[in-house]
C-alpha cells in the first residue's frame, strides 16, 4: 500500500490569465503529471508519492478544477498548451507524465514547445476512425444529453452504463440507478476534505475535454512534429479503441517506444486503480 506524502501548494497564471494551482513534493529533477477527465490533481497522488524519491513532483489541477480558475471562454487544446508552458516555465521542468487527456495535452503541446524533452502518455485518445469509435461517440452523445439537463447522477450513470464493464449495471433499469449515482455523489461530497474536489463538480467538466477530443479528428499526422522522446504506455487490459491509438500513435511520433503492462486498464494510473507498474516505468524512462 502507498503512504500517499505530504505536499506543498503553488500556482502561476496561464497566458490569459488563468491561475493554475499544483501540489508539489519530493526532491530531484522536475516532472509535471496531468491528470485525464473527471479527475484532478487529488487522483495522481499515489503516483505522485513513487516518484518523489527521485523527482520534484509538481501535479497541477488542470483549469475547471479545484485549487486552478475557470475553463473559461473559447476553451481549446491550445489553452491547454499555454497552462502547461506557464507551468515549465515556473517549475523549471522539462519532464511530462499524462494520462488519457493529459497524455493528448502533453503531445500536443510538445509539437510546439521545445522546454518539453521527455513525455510519458498513458493511453491518450486520437480519432482517425478506430474500431469502437462510433461507440465512443454515443456514450459521449447520452453523456452531454445528461449534462445539458442538469443531471449530473443521470451522467455518471450513463458513463458507468456504456462503459459496458458492470454486468449487474448493464441488467438494471436507469429509474433504479440514478438514485444510487446521487447517494454516490453525496457520500463523495461528504468525505472530501481540503484540496481535494468532489465528483460532483468533476463531472461536468469532461463536457468541454470531450469537445477537445472530437476535434482531434484529422490531426494525426500533426504528432510527427513532437519534438520530444515519447514513451507510450497501455494496460494489457484496455479497450481496442485506446491500443488503436497507441499502435498508430507509436508508428507515427519521430521518437517514440511503446510499453503494454500486464493487468493495467486505462484507470490504472489514478489512485485508485494500480500505479505502481506505472511508477517504475517512469523511473526507467525518465
Amino acid at each position: 500500500m502507498v503512504t500517499k506524502k505530504s505536499y506543498t501548494t503553488g500556482s502561476v497564471n496561464s497566458k490569459d490569465g488563468t491561475k493554475i494551482g499544483y501540489r508539489k513534493m519530493g526532491n530531484g529533477p522536475g516532472i509535471i503529471l496531468l491528470h485525464g477527465g473527471i479527475n484532478a490533481s487529488q487522483h495522481l497522488m499515489k503516483l505522485g508519492t513513487l516518484l518523489s524519491d527521485e523527482f520534484t513532483v509538481y501535479i497541477p489541477d488542470r483549469r475547471g478544477r479545484g485549487m486552478s480558475g475557470p475553463i473559461g471562454d473559447n476553451y481549446n487544446i491550445g489553452k491547454e498548451d499555454e497552462d502547461l508552458d506557464a507551468l515549465l516555465k515556473k517549475t523549471g521542468a522539462h519532464f511530462v507524465f499524462g494520462t488519457a487527456d493529459g497524455a493528448l495535452f502533453a503531445l500536443h503541446a510538445s509539437i510546439y514547445n521545445p522546454n518539453i524533452h521527455k513525455i510519458a502518455a498513458y493511453e491518450p485518445l486520437i480519432f482517425f476512425d478506430q474500431p469502437g469509435l462510433k461507440e465512443f461517440e454515443t456514450m459521449i452523445e447520452h453523456y452531454n444529453k445528461h449534462i445539458a439537463e442538469g443531471n449530473v447522477a443521470a451522467s455518471m450513470e450513463s458513463l458507468t452504463k456504456d462503459s459496458g464493464k458492470y454486468m449487474v449495471i448493464n441488467i438494471t433499469p436507469d429509474v433504479l440507478l440514478v438514485p444510487i449515482f446521487k447517494l454516490a455523489l453525496k457520500l463523495d461530497a461528504w468525505k472530501v476534505k481540503g484540496d481535494d474536489v468532489t465528483l460532483q463538480e468533476l463531472l461536468p467538466t469532461l463536457h468541454n475535454e470531450l469537445e477537445i477530443v472530437q476535434k482531434t479528428e484529422g490531426t494525426l499526422e500533426n504528432y510527427k512534429n513532437v519534438s520530444a522522446e515519447v514513451l507510450l504506455l497501455r494496460g494489457s487490459e484496455t479497450e481496442p479503441l485506446l491500443r488503436d491509438t497507441q499502435d498508430t500513435l507509436n508508428k507515427v511520433l519521430p521518437h517514440s517506444n511503446l510499453i503494454e503492462l500486464q493487468g493495467l486498464d486505462h484507470g490504472s494510473a489514478q489512485d485508485y486503480g494500480n500505479p505502481e507498474p506505472i511508477a517504475q516505468e517512469l523511473k526507467r524512462f525518465f
